[in-house]
């Protein structure tokens, strides 16, 4: 049973950084595709940063340059570190994983098994 269990979430003011971290087990292939979504109440949850097996990456343009994917399969950790933080950042954050290898935004949460999330508040 796949488990994907997100840490390091907390509440930062604008301009701030976080690291976000998630730990993945119960899956023996491998995963294809790894990243993160979110979801502000009253939004739709979107993917915000997605990378596959070779460590290509590919972000949501609300975050590119500010988010950094990252993976480390040996470990089977996945991480997203957020710098420059704004208030339209806050929201529940999803660690994600699928076993197919066909990566990129947009990313269908359907397709992807989800952590329980962590929370990030970013105040101004």
């Amino acid at each position: 049973q796949v488990q994907l269990v997100e840490s390091g979430g907390g509440s930062v003011q604008t301009g701030g950084s976080l690291t976000l971290s998630c730990a993945a087990s119960g899956y023996r292939y491998g995963f294809g595709c790894m990243g993160w979504f979110r979801q502000a109440p009253g939004k739709e949850r979107e993917g915000v940063a997605d990378i596959d097996a070779s460590g290509r990456t590919d972000y949501a343009a609300s975050v590119k340059g500010r988010f950094t994917v990252s993976r480390d399969d040996a470990k089977n950790t996945l991480t997203l570190q957020m710098n420059s933080l704004k208030p339209d950042d806050s929201a529940m954050y999803y660690c994600a994983a699928r076993a197919g290898h066909v990566c990129g935004l947009p990313m269908d949460p359907a397709n992807y098994w989800l952590g329980q999330g962590t929370q990030v508040t970013v105040s101004s």
